[in-house]
This record gives structure tokens, C-alpha cells and sequence, in this order.
């Protein structure tokens, strides 16, 4: 077990994962990183973005994260993450639709406080259209 690493992903409705794996790549806040046994300790943002599960060296799970917290230790590296869904459990059309609909949000918004509220759903829906599709949505 010295080789694995604990991974725990909990959302506010539940514990989605919570298992030994060789390797997690989180979507940290100034970039990717990668967890295996032995890491420095370190507590980082999260944002929208893909978690890959390893075991061995191939992905075995990828969950999208609507952005949180990352708390590594030696042994265990846990994120709380304030959405996240199966990559493989999200609808394109419906990712596509909703990207459309909180753009349209933002051009309605009536104030700034309504706008970045706005704004921070939007960057959240292309982050998972970008997930989905592999490239960077605009």
C-alpha cells in the first residue's frame, strides 16, 4: 500500500470516490498536478476542470470538477469539490445548452454583482464543454 496514494473527492452531496490509486491529476488553481505516494503536503484551489484516476499508468475514471479544494498529504489526497459528474455522465447537447443559456445570463445581467455571478457559471459550463470535447470553448 506504500505505493498508492488514499483519493477521496467529496461534493455537498456526498463521498464519490474514496479509494487507494497510483496517481491522481487534479485541476489545480495555477495549473495541473499530479499526486502520488510521497508528496509534499499542500492545501490549493481547484478549478473547473478533469480529475484522471490512475491505476498503473492508464486513466481508469475522469470526474468533472466545478472547482473546490485540494488537500494533498503524504498519503492521501482529498478534494472537495462544489460539483462533480462522471465525465462520461455528461450530455454534449445538453453542455452545449446550457453554455448558450448562461451566455445569454451574463448579457442580461443587471448588475455587476449579477454579472459575476453569471460569469463564474459560464466559466464553469465551458470548462465542461472543453472537458467533453477535448478543445477550448469560446
Amino acid at each position: 500500500m506504500a505505493d498508492k496514494v488514499e483519493f477521496e473527492l467529496v461534493s455537498p452531496e456526498k463521498l464519490l470516490v474514496s479509494q487507494p490509486v497510483d496517481m491522481v491529476v487534479v485541476p489545480g488553481g495555477e495549473g495541473n498536478f499530479g499526486v502520488l505516494a510521497g508528496h509534499a503536503p499542500m492545501i490549493t484551489t481547484v478549478r473547473p476542470g478533469v480529475i484522471d484516476i490512475f491505476e498503473g499508468d492508464r486513466v481508469v475514471d475522469r470526474i468533472f470538477v466545478a472547482g473546490g479544494f485540494a488537500e494533498v498529504t503524504e498519503t492521501r489526497c482529498t478534494v472537495l469539490a462544489e460539483q462533480a459528474t462522471n465525465l462520461n455522465e455528461l450530455d454534449r447537447a445538453a453542455v452545449e445548452q446550457e453554455v448558450k443559456d448562461v451566455g445569454e445570463d451574463v448579457e442580461d445581467a443587471k448588475s455587476d454583482s449579477e454579472r459575476a455571478v453569471a460569469e463564474g457559471r459560464l466559466a464553469v459550463a465551458r470548462a465542461k464543454l472543453e472537458a467533453i470535447t477535448g478543445t477550448t470553448a469560446h
